[in-house]
């Protein structure tokens, strides 16, 4: 038998990397995925060039363990499941929109998705919920994750879309790594750094962080700064590059606006006081403002440890304000490139996947962008509502007070991700209406839904992907689903269907799905119209703006002569973006931002003496729905764990590998100590991966708390201030334990 062999992309983290998957058994009935596949690097895929971490290499021996197979229904929380059919599900979903819609209103419906969705998946949704419906109430994870850098590039350049690409990894001079551990959160991402860093000694390579993590050992200037002082300390570089002369005069007055309100903020950032206030020396923050101003090509890069902050899109301007005063974008080896959390968290908010987005990067503020998908869903002028809707955790808040009565939840696990779990939980248990549309059974999630819905997922369907880079890979389908699941974008159109809208969800296939979709990506910012799912096919993975080849040949010689000038051209460089200088505003100036740093939401004192931040490790993924049914990552990481600096933990009698126990003003949770001299003094560090599934009481986000930035609406998820003591605990009862399914869902009764 000749070997099945499918090109596709990981589904773990926003890298996007190429894999090629063999089938090397025609033994279909096999009860090993890993005996019957073989997943290597696709060295042929531009962004990884053939590299795979642990998680890709191991993704296909959690495809079968634990699926949900079958539609689930129950009247009541305190009630057991019963299996029931689509139809009789299906049925039930209808009736209780409409009931709702009826009276309380669309603004009664909300939808949660996920950054796990292919885009097919996020644009049927938005079809549904924002057209169909006239609700803004759809967000995603993506929310906790990426939309402070979302709400970043759009306030500095007019629109959404990381201007750099990963050929820049390999083309800069200086490299600056903020709120970022990429070695283990983007690995193959840093793996190309780190290659070319060994070979050119004159690159340099700065990490921010204040723990000492693997990218952080790397560096040639590890600046191990308080939790909450970012913007203290991009301030005090900027004060410093002003100092020296390190500016791109030409660029400030030809290319941007409001230099002069951002220079009279820095003049309150000198020197000294900065690292004070950072808690690093003042040699080594004048070496790294040395640095950046010395460089021809400076990248910065970022993640979660910028975005999930009270002040994360400030974070994210004032990163953004050095690259545009030094003239370090839309040129090779520079640029601010926001690092993706999610496979296709690019890809959601292209589609429109969050509450205040429509499809092609337009804004439901926008009256025109709202007719503009009004007319191509075939839907009356005003059907889409003119304000955004509930955010994540506005849909908890919603839960609350009553205001939200049906909630639809899929492909995401949030009684693990939420801030401030607690809570969280019981705003789920007040919800009169969850539905749970999912590929595992059971998560943490599962005890509170009163439908699961069964949900194909990677291998099992086909769509797109969009990686950090504007890079669209298709992943095909390559076996069938199990049981009775069904994609997302499936159930989405068919609950569609079954409230009146047969026209608006007339799709066979996904390609027929995206094909509508990259219709309202013309003339965008993010133009796809040029990229198909049979181009995909033919010619492997493209990035954005890819414009309609046809119309392009249609351009007349003089325009193209003025296409160089004319930043609304469908002739534009794909690999990166802004490289004519001319951005996405009215007067086509990208913006200064000047912002003084308010601190943490959540400072420590004299009570809750510690910051805690918290973050992922490289073996696993999110809250484990995958990573957590794999043998050989389970291996890995037998335990949640706490980072303590040995000064903290000598001071409160903690020793390494004690239980510790860890209690903010929400809640408890527990932990193994690492003392370790990687954490600094002050600030102690969990993984956010276990739930009530892997772990008794190990919950990082029983600890944190809802602050949000007040533009992005992203927790502060990074911080929040705590109280150690040590626990004397049988370790035979603490250690990880296998999956109490009676923990987390009522029995199943079929």
């Amino acid at each position: 038998m000749t070997p099945l062999h499918t090109k596709t992309l990981c589904p773990y983290c926003g890298v996007g990397c190429g894999l090629e998957v063999l089938q090397t058994t025609s033994r279909p009935g096999s009860n090993s995925d890993a005996e019957r596949w073989q997943v290597r690097g696709d060295r042929a895929h531009p962004s990884s060039q053939g590299m795979v971490c642990v998680k890709g290499a191991t993704v296909v021996e959690s495809i079968n363990r634990d699926r949900l197979l079958y539609p689930m229904l129950r009247d009541s929380l305190n009630e057991p499941f019963q299996q029931v059919s689509w139809e009789t599900a299906l049925d039930r979903i209808v009736e209780q929109i409409k009931a709702v819609r009826h009276s309380h209103g669309p603004d009664a419906l909300c939808m949660y998705g996920s950054g796990q969705f292919v885009t097919e998946d996020y644009y049927t949704a938005q079809k549904l919920m924002k057209g169909c419906l006239g609700t803004n109430n759809f967000d995603a994870n993506s929310r906790l994750c990426m939309s402070s850098a979302v709400a970043g590039y759009t306030q500095s350049f007019g629109s959404d879309g990381p201007p750099c690409c990963y050929e820049d990894l390999e083309l800069t001079d200086c490299a600056v790594l903020i709120g970022t551990n990429t070695a283990e959160c983007h690995p193959i991402v840093f793996n190309r750094l780190r290659k070319y860093h060994k070979k050119h000694p004159h690159v340099k390579l700065i990490v921010v962080d204040p723990r000492r993590t693997d990218t952080a050992a790397a560096a040639d200037l590890h600046l191990a700064i308080r939790p909450g002082t970012d913007i203290d300390l991009l301030n005090g570089i900027a004060h410093l590059l002003v100092r020296w002369g390190y500016l791109d005069a030409d660029f400030i007055q030809q290319h941007t606006q409001d230099f002069d309100r951002y220079e009279d903020v820095i003049r309150y950032y000198p020197p000294e006081a900065v690292a004070a206030r950072c808690g690093i020396t003042q040699t080594d923050l004048e070496t790294a403002a040395r640095y950046w101003g010395e460089s021809q090509r400076v990248l910065s890069l970022w993640s979660m440890g910028i975005n999930q902050s009270s002040e994360g899109t400030a974070k994210v301007r004032t990163l953004i304000n050095l690259h545009l005063m030094t003239g370090m974008i839309g040129k090779p080896g520079a640029g601010p490139f926001s690092l993706t959390g999610q496979p296709n968290a690019m890809g959601g908010r292209e589609a429109g996947g969050l509450s205040g987005l429509l499809p092609g990067y337009r804004s439901v503020k926008n009256p025109q962008h709202r007719a503009e998908v009004e007319q191509a869903w075939g839907l009356p002028i005003g059907q889409i509502a003119a304000e955004p809707g509930r955010t994540a955790w506005e849909m908890i808040s919603g839960l609350e007070t009553g205001a939200v009565q049906f909630l639809w939840i899929a492909a995401t696990n949030p009684v693990v991700s939420m801030p401030d779990l607690e809570r969280t939980k019981a705003a789920l248990r007040r919800s009169p209406f969850t539905v749970y549309q999912e590929a595992y059974y059971p998560t943490e999630t599962t005890a509170y839904a009163h439908v699961l819905l069964p949900a194909t997922q990677w291998s099992e369907k086909t769509g797109t992907m969009t990686n950090s880079e504007r890079r669209v890979t298709l992943c095909p389908a390559f076996q069938l689903a199990p049981g009775e699941a069904r994609e997302d974008w499936a159930i989405f159109a068919e609950v569609g269907r079954r409230l009146g809208f047969t026209d608006q969800f007339a799709f066979s296939t996904a390609a027929d799905i995206h094909a509508e979709f990259v219709q309202l990506t013309r003339d965008r910012p993010c133009d796809m119209s040029g990229i198909s799912h049979d181009r995909l096919r033919r010619e492997g993975p493209l990035q954005w703006p890819c414009p309609d080849k046809n119309f392009e040949l249609e351009i007349r010689t003089d325009e193209l002569a003025d296409s160089i000038q004319n930043p609304k051209s469908k002739i534009q460089n794909s690999s990166r973006l802004y490289t004519d200088f001319r951005f996405h505003t009215p007067d086509q100036r990208a913006r200064f931002a000047a912002y003084h740093s308010r601190g943490l939401a959540e400072p420590p004192d004299e009570q809750y003496p510690y910051i805690l931040t918290t973050g992922r490790i490289y073996g696993h993924w999110h809250t484990q729905t995958r990573t957590g049914r794999i043998d050989k990552i389970r291996q890995m990481y037998p335990n949640p764990f706490i980072e303590i600096h040995p000064r903290d933990a000598a001071s409160l009698g903690i020793e390494d590998d004690a239980w510790v126990e860890v209690r903010s003003r929400r809640g408890t949770a527990r932990f193994v100590a690492r003392v370790t001299r990687a954490i600094a003094s002050g600030t102690v560090f969990v993984p956010m991966h276990w739930g009530g599934l892997w772990a008794d009481q190990s919950e990082a986000n029983a600890l944190t708390h809802p602050e949000a930035c007040p533009d992005s609406a992203q927790p502060e998820l990074k911080a929040c201030a705590v109280q150690l003591s040590p626990v004397h605990l049988d370790n035979a009862v603490r250690t990880i334990q296998p999956m109490r399914r009676e923990n987390c869902v009522s029995s199943l009764s079929t």
